[in-house]
C-alpha cells in the first residue's frame, strides 16, 4: 500500500485535534440538520470513525515506508503509544478522582456476570465459528503442524479475553507460524474495531436498550448522581493553578506508574519462572501495560480519599474526557477499512465469532435484566482490554471509567486460561472435521 500523504506525527496530531474540534463545534449548533444528525450518530462514534475514513482516503496512516541508503524502513506513528501509555493512564487518574469505591462495589453481581458471559462467549465462539466458516472455506481445516488455523485462532482468543500479553502468550504456547501471523492480527484489528464501533453507537440508545432489557439501572444511576452531586457542590471557576496542580499531579502519577510497572514486571520475571516463561499461565503478570493500568487506577482511587478529590469541581473529569477523545481518535486511525477484503475467510470467521459473543451477552443480559452498561463494558473488558474498556465506560459517564479499568484488569488475569481452553476446543473441532 502506498504511503499516506501525512507522515509527520505532529501534523497527524493536529489533524485529529481539528477533527475533534469540528465534531464538538457541529454538535453544539442549533441548526435542525445537526440536531437531527447528532440525535442519531453519537459524537464519540464520529471521533472513532472519521480518522478511519481519512485513512481510507490515503491522507493519514498508522505507518509508512522510508528509504534510506537503498534500504526500506517501516516507520510506525508514535501517537498510539503516547495515547495508550500517557493519555490513558492520565485519563484513568483524572476520571477516578471523585470515585466512590464503595458505591462501585455495590454495583453488584451483574457486572461480573456480564464480564464472565463475555469470556465464555469468546471461549465457545471460537470453535463454533471455526466449524461454521469451514463449511464455506474448507481450507481453514487443511493446514497442519505450525500452520494449523486453530493455532493462529488461539492468539485471537488470547487477545479477545485478555489483551496483547495474553495474545503473545498464545503465539508462544501453540507455536503458530509467525509468517502467517499477520492475517490473525488483521482479523483481530478489523473485527474488534467493528464491534467497538457498534457498542459506541449503541450508547446513544442506552435508555431504549435498557427498556427492552427490562434492566434495573438504579445502582448505576445512584453512582452517577453521587458523582454529579459532588461535582456540583465543589464546582468553581478553575484558575491556572488548578490546571497546573491537576496536570502536574496526574502526570507525576503516570510517571510513577510507569516506574512501578517496569520494576514490578522485571522483578516478577526475574524471581518467578512462571511469569518469565511466555508459555506459562502467569505470563500476563509480566506485562508492563498490565501493571501500568493497575498502578494508575490505584493512584486514582488513592487520590479520591484525599483533598485532590475536590479538583473534580475544577474540571478534572472534563480534562480526563479530553484525553479519552484523543485516544479514541488515535485508535480510529488504526482502522484500515480496505483490509476487510484481504483475508475474507478469516474476517468471516472473526465476525461469526464476535456475533456469538454478542448474542450470548444479549441473551444473558435479557435474562438477568442487566443494563446495557454492564453488557458493553463487560464485553470490552474482554475484547478490547484496558485500552478500550475505560473508553466505553466513560462514554456512559466519566464517573464510570474506573469500572471498565477494573474489569479489564480482571481480563488480563483470566485471559490465558480462557484462551487455552478455547484453543483446545478448536483443535478438537479441527480433528473431528478432517
Amino acid at each position: 500500500m502506498a504511503n499516506p500523504i501525512i507522515t509527520n506525527d505532529i501534523v497527524l496530531f493536529g489533524i485529529l485535534a481539528g477533527l475533534l474540534a469540528l465534531i464538538f463545534y457541529t454538535s453544539s449548533l442549533s441548526h435542525p440538520f445537526w440536531r437531527k444528525f447528532y440525535a442519531i450518530v453519537p459524537a464519540l462514534f464520529l471521533a472513532y470513525m472519521l480518522p478511519a475514513v481519512l485513512r481510507a482516503t490515503g491522507l493519514i496512516g498508522e505507518h509508512w515506508t522510508l528509504t534510506e541508503n537503498g534500504q526500506s524502513i517501516v516507520v510506525h506513528s508514535r501517537l498510539y503509544y503516547i495515547a495508550t501509555r500517557a493519555f490513558l493512564p492520565a485519563a484513568l487518574i483524572l476520571l477516578t478522582l471523585s470515585i466512590d469505591l464503595k458505591a462501585i462495589m455495590q454495583l453488584g453481581w451483574k457486572a461480573l456476570l456480564m464480564f464472565f458471559t463475555g469470556t465464555i462467549g469468546i471461549i465457545i465462539g471460537g470453535p463454533t465459528a471455526l466449524y461454521l466458516s469451514s463449511r464455506l472455506f474448507p481450507s481453514l481445516l487443511q493446514a497442519e503442524g505450525h500452520d494449523a488455523t486453530w493455532r493462529g485462532l488461539a492468539t485471537l482468543a488470547g487477545s479477545w479475553i485478555g489483551g496483547g500479553a495474553n495474545q503473545t502468550a498464545m503465539l508462544e504456547i501453540f507455536g503458530y507460524n509467525k509468517e502467517l501471523y499477520g492475517g490473525m492480527l488483521l482479523t483481530d484489528i478489523v473485527v474488534a474495531n467493528i464491534w467497538m464501533a457498534l457498542l459506541l453507537f449503541g450508547i446513544k440508545y442506552n435508555d431504549r436498550i435498557n427498556r427492552w432489557l427490562h434492566a434495573d439501572t438504579s445502582d448505576i444511576d445512584r453512582l452517577v448522581e453521587k458523582s454529579e452531586q459532588f461535582r456540583r457542590q465543589n464546582e468553581r471557576i478553575p484558575q491556572l493553578r488548578d490546571y497546573m496542580i491537576m496536570l502536574g499531579v496526574t502526570f507525576a502519577a503516570v510517571s510513577a506508574s510507569h516506574l512501578l510497572a517496569t520494576g514490578m514486571s522485571q522483578w516478577l520475571k526475574a524471581h518467578f519462572e512462571a511469569v518469565a516463561d511466555p508459555k506459562s499461565f502467569f505470563s500476563s503478570l509480566g506485562s508492563h501495560f498490565f501493571w501500568l493500568i493497575t498502578f494508575a487506577t490505584a493512584f486514582g482511587i488513592t487520590f479520591s480519599y484525599t483533598a485532590l478529590r475536590r479538583y473534580e469541581g475544577a474540571g478534572a473529569s472534563k480534562i480526563g474526557s479530553v484525553f479519552i477523545y484523543f485516544l479514541v481518535a488515535v485508535i480510529g486511525m488504526k482502522i484500515d477499512i480496505f483490509k476487510i477484503f484481504e483475508f475474507p475467510e478469516l474476517i468471516l470467521l472473526g465476525l461469526i465469532w464476535m456475533s456469538i459473543h454478542a448474542l450470548l451477552l444479549i441473551a444473558v443480559a435479557k435474562w438477568s435484566r442487566s443494563p446495557y452498561f454492564f453488557l458493553a463494558v463487560g464485553s470490552q473488558a474482554n475484547v478490547g482490554g484496558a485500552a478500550s474498556a475505560p473508553i466505553v465506560a466513560a462514554a456512559f459517564h466519566p464517573a464510570l471509567a474506573s469500572v471498565g479499568a477494573l474489569l479489564a484488569i480482571l481480563g488480563y488475569v483470566v485471559g490465558t486460561y480462557g484462551a487455552m481452553l478455547s484453543a483446545w476446543l478448536m483443535a478438537w473441532i479441527t480433528e473431528i472435521l478432517k
